[in-house]
């Protein structure tokens, strides 16, 4: 099955985009925050220019050396050296005296009308000119009737040109630098996105079938992570298609026979004989009978892994232990025994009926494998943190090859004589003890018989008052957060 893929940009194309905006952004940020600081920086250093040749005017003009402005002025500009973007006018009356340097400036008319207010006045214009804007400072002077000033022009467009070619070569570089990031952000986002089509690739080739591919592991970053955590998935996967189609083969085997039985049954009745339909009807019952055993068995095995499967509760576990031998007298003329060790807990969290089903399905294992008055015994302790209960038989044992064998969905060992079970009991067993958090196995090295064990987890109830232990516990629990089914 394909899915239909939705048009729009790819990943890759829509990070390399955003960094290409963001870089785009940052440098013509930066330009603009850069050309208005340095045109700021510019006005400023004009406007100390300006005020330096004033103040050097005022304080010349202070000394009293010059009988008139004229004189004044000569002597001013006789004495300072202007800067290459500037130009010193001296005025008297209606026009200029003298000027440094020699400008044409001053002759135009535009210039003429601009600083005539400021002659008087004082002041600062600006005025476009065929060389660019210049701006005109005025300082008036007077000594007596006669009234002159002092222009300071400065031509502004020398050092702003010089800014703006700086900004020229910024915008290239910055173009440059733009086109540099961006094709490193698409290389370097085509690199890391790799994985992730490789994965997207391996889920699209991924199918019941075949879960047999694995992703690369490369790396140690987010992405690797993400690959790992995939992988694991599909080892799940795989291991549960495994288990269920290993489950339906079992059961289709297990169900070919009485299918078998019935169908053969009925093909060869003689629906006229009243005898045989008796007789083929008590058999078959007891074969749908197996059937529906049968099926049972299987629906509990399949509910094991469902949250639901277990209902714990607060449970005492020598009250338990005790109604489990008494249960288990019925299943055969034995000699039951019931060994408990000291200071087992009233309050530990398990599944009384799961627990009860578990060993009274080995109680019954035990049955199968023991003759009339063997004992049988059934105990339970705390070890640490675990709860461990047993069934322990004085039947043969149970060989090193079979001990986990046995536990397997259909797994049998040495079947005795009138055995009809179909090796689901001990299954079900380990199953419900890896719901509580534990496991079921035999134990390897019991003086004689099988000891069948059961070991859980000790969880205890919380409450807000627990007596303090006795001297005679010989076993203590610890408290564990509840293991999930």
């Amino acid at each position: 099955m394909t899915t239909e893929r939705r048009p729009g940009l790819s990943v890759r194309t829509r990070l390399t985009a955003a960094v290409a905006l963001l870089v785009t952004v940052a440098l013509a940020g930066a330009g603009l925050i850069v050309y208005w600081v340095e045109s700021r920086s510019l006005d400023e250093a004009t406007q100390r220019g300006v005020e330096q040749e004033l103040d050097e005017f005022v304080a010349l003009q202070r000394s009293g050396d010059f009988a008139s402005v004229r004189d004044l002025l000569s002597g001013f500009l006789q004495r300072n050296v202007p800067d290459e973007d500037e130009l010193l006018v001296g005025w008297v009356g209606d026009g200029t005296i003298v000027r440094f340097p020699d400008d044409p400036l001053v002759r135009d008319r535009r210039f003429l009308d601009a600083v005539t207010p400021l002659v008087t006045d004082g002041g600062t214009a600006y005025l476009d000119t065929d060389r660019g804007e210049v701006r005109i400072t005025s300082q008036p002077v007077s000594q007596g009737s006669q009234r002159g000033a002092l222009l300071v022009v400065t031509y502004l467009d020398e050092e702003r040109g010089e800014l703006l070619r700086t900004m020229r070569t910024y915008a290239v570089v910055g173009l440059l630098s733009a086109v540099l990031v961006t094709a490193v952000a698409a290389w370097q986002s085509g690199r890391l996105l790799r994985p992730l089509r490789a994965l997207r690739l391996a889920t699209e080739r991924t199918s019941a079938a075949d879960l047999s591919r694995r992703l690369p592991e490369r790396g140690n970053d987010d992405i690797t992570a993400l690959t790992r955590t995939v992988n694991g998935m599909l080892d799940r996967l795989e291991h549960a298609f495994a288990g269920q189609r290993q489950f339906l083969d079992d059961a289709g085997h297990e169900l070919r026979t009485p299918l078998t039985v019935l169908r053969g049954h009925l093909e060869l009745l003689d629906a006229g004989d009243p005898a045989e339909v008796a007789e083929t009807r008590d058999l078959l019952l007891d074969e749908v009978d197996r059937m529906a055993r049968l099926v049972g068995e299987l629906i509990l095995l399949a509910k094991s892994d469902r949250p639901d499967f277990l209902s714990p509760a607060t449970t005492d576990v020598a009250a338990l232990l005790a109604a489990v031998v008494t249960k288990a007298r019925g299943l055969g003329d034995r000699d039951w025994a019931l060994a408990l060790a000291d200071g087992l807990p009233d309050d530990l969290v398990l599944d009384a009926q799961r627990i009860t089903q578990a060993l009274l399905a080995l109680a019954d294992n035990a049955v199968k494998h023991t003759g009339p008055g063997a004992r049988i015994e059934i105990g339970a302790a705390v070890v640490g943190s675990t709860l461990r209960c047993w069934v322990h038989d004085a039947g043969p044992g149970v060989a090193p090859d079979d001990r986990e064998r046995i536990f397997q969905r259909f797994g049998r060992a040495a079947v005795p004589d009138g055995d009809e079970g179909f090796g689901l009991g001990l299954s079900i067993v380990a199953a419900i003890a890896e719901a509580h958090g534990g496991r079921a196995y035999v134990d390897p090295a019991p003086a004689r018989g099988a000891r069948f064990v059961v070991d859980l987890p000790a969880v205890r109830a919380a409450t807000t008052e627990r007596p303090p232990p006795t001297a005679t516990t010989s076993a203590t629990t610890e408290e564990h957060p509840w293991p999930a089914s």
